[in-house]
């Protein structure tokens, strides 16, 4: 049952209890020796009890069996018996001590209950609150530290990338090194040879019009003198496009060249960067997994607390074996009331029989004395 109901049932109880208790005291009150004879105050005193034993003993045991109190059907039945026990000296006094000593008992198990109550709803609101906030540093952390390997891992995608095209890079740069060592050997030989062609061919031209500008030139002297020429013109424009071509080279090459030069600074810069922020995110990824198994333990011992208080907080259905328990007590507690109930009649007979003998003797003897 939940504390709710249990409250309310006890506090119907403390009521009748109350009630019962009243009635009691309202039975032997107003009645005064001196007004009526003994004998008829011992008669009105006996059937006012017997009137009061059945109605506060069925109010009780009703009660019993209503809210399933063994407890209450206990007391009913030693109401009972209380009442029906001749060597009391007074039944009602006894009665109203039981009546009072359960009313603390629930009161005192009322309190307990209070309590109970107020420190289960402390630490399962606490712990829940816990467990939320636990469970949701858990998930960022853990948000974080997936975030965090995913781009540490794009990183190295990124600097593998990178890495692989630097080392093409390299490669291609060494390949136009080398092309440019062999076009540059290749310019040297040929401007040398069309060099030493051209002054060659310079030389011859001016020895043939030294040797011709002593007396008259004839006319195959000037055709090769002409044809010297000729060559070398062809000779120095050919030296004119051999320098050009390798003016030209050099500017592709050293183009070229700069271009892989800051392709690779930029590139290397980036590996430089990326391995750095690598660096950094493999520490923050470490820091992250500890901090998230750290509030994990935390967020399991929460739980694992919770849980215990749970078990001491909520109730469980009743086994079978506790319900037939309980049942056959409550039947025992029924059947005894029953026969209580029956001998009720010749108990109540048998009392005011007993209670008007006392009174007659006790008139004689008053009697006799005067």
């Amino acid at each position: 049952q939940s504390y709710e109901t249990e409250t309310k049932d006890r506090d119907e109880e403390l009521k009748v209890l109350a009630k019962a208790k009243r009635i009691i005291k309202e039975s032997v009150e107003g009645a005064s020796l001196a007004q009526v004879s003994f004998v008829q105050v011992a008669s009105k005193l006996a059937s006012r009890m017997d009137f009061t034993n059945l109605k506060v003993v069925r109010l009780v045991r009703d009660l019993g069996h209503q809210q399933k109190s063994s407890a209450l059907v206990q007391l009913a039945t030693k109401m009972a018996s209380t009442m029906r026990n001749a060597g009391v000296a007074d039944p009602f006094a006894k009665v109203r001590g039981l009546i009072t000593d359960m009313i603390t008992k629930l009161e005192d198990e009322a309190g307990r209950d209070a309590a109970k109550k107020a420190f289960c709803d402390k630490e399962l609101g606490e712990t829940k609150e816990q467990k939320d906030d636990k469970a949701d540093d858990v998930k960022v952390l853990h948000t974080k530290t997936e975030q965090a390997s995913s781009r540490s891992a794009k990183l190295q995608e990124e600097i593998a990338m990178l890495q692989s095209e630097l080392s093409k890079i390299t490669k291609s740069q060494a390949v136009l090194d080398r092309l440019r060592t062999k076009e540059k050997e290749i310019f040297e030989a040929s401007k040398a040879k069309a060099e030493k062609g051209l002054e060659g061919v310079q030389t011859a031209i001016k020895m043939l019009k030294d040797y011709y500008s002593k007396g008259d030139s004839t006319g195959a002297a000037s055709g090769i003198i002409g044809i010297l020429e000729d060559i070398e013109s062809k000779m120095t424009t050919y030296l004119a496009d051999l320098t050009s071509d390798e003016e030209a080279a050099v500017a592709e090459y050293v183009s070229m060249s700069k271009e892989n030069g800051v392709d690779m600074a930029t590139k290397e810069r980036d590996v430089d960067y990326d391995t750095k922020e690598t660096k950094m995110l493999g520490k923050s990824i470490a820091e992250l997994s500890s901090d998230e198994d750290s509030t994990q333990e935390e967020l399991e011992a929460v739980t694992a607390y919770r849980e215990k208080i749970k078990q001491q907080c909520i109730a469980k259905p009743e086994s079978f074996e506790e319900r037939k328990k309980r049942r056959e007590a409550e039947l025992a507690g029924l059947k005894e009331a029953l026969e209580i109930l029956d001998s009720e009649p010749s108990l109540i007979q048998r009392r005011v029989a007993h209670r008007k003998l006392r009174g007659v003797e006790q008139n004689a003897i008053v009697a006799a004395s005067a």
